[in-house]
């Protein structure tokens, strides 16, 4: 699938490459389309390199993958742009109330079908999501149908079990992970090399 991974840091980084080497076509939309790095970056996985107008129109799936405080004014710029396609919510906004931008896509993106994803752990997970033997889940809402299907296989080809925990009237419920992670790794002292798996019988 075409996937426009906005931001190619840590997060928008390790989740591009992993993308591009699973096949599908990658375009990181990033402010500044001559930086080295994310050049070398995409030539390393064959992934492309545009502005972030030019990756959303690009991507049947649009990643947000930018500093949190940025999130509100990116949507309200580019929300008419997003309008049907998939969007995964990475950033978190940890600075305000609510950390993810579930209300601003609905206000400013007509029709666009919201995940919330890849926020609730350290991105050094999502580079190595293997514990020993165990794969790490990644807990996630979002709509059901081929939307859903789509981004569990995004998940999949990060290495990671997908668990949807709904809808994304859930999107709370994704965040409590995220705070949990924040408990373990910062308040016990565990480190970012930590996930998360869900055990069933």
């Amino acid at each position: 699938m075409k996937v426009a991974v906005l931001g190619a840091r840590n997060v928008g980084g390790t989740l591009g490459r992993k993308w591009a080497r699973a096949g599908h076509e990658v375009m990181f939309g990033v402010r500044h389309t001559d930086n080295p790095e994310v050049r070398n970056l995409a030539a390393e996985v064959g992934a492309q390199v545009g502005s972030i107008e030019e990756a959303i129109a690009f991507g049947d799936v649009v990643v947000f993958a930018i500093p949190g405080r940025v999130m509100a004014e990116t949507i309200r710029t580019h929300g008419q742009a997003l309008a049907g396609k998939i969007v995964v919510d990475t950033a978190n906004r940890l600075e305000e109330a609510v950390s993810n931008s579930a209300a601003d896509f609905v206000a400013h993106a007509p029709g666009v079908r919201i995940f919330r994803a890849f926020n609730s752990i350290a991105w050094e997970n999502f580079e190595n999501p293997q514990f020993g033997d165990v794969q790490a889940d990644l807990f996630y809402c979002g709509p059901d149908g081929e939307a859903r299907v789509q981004v569990e296989q995004l998940i999949s080809d990060v290495g990671m079990r997908p668990v949807r925990v709904g809808d994304v009237d859930q999107v709370e419920v994704v965040d409590a992970v995220l705070r949990l992670f924040f408990a373990l790794a910062r308040g016990q002292n565990r480190g970012r090399q930590l996930a998360f798996k869900m055990l069933t019988r």
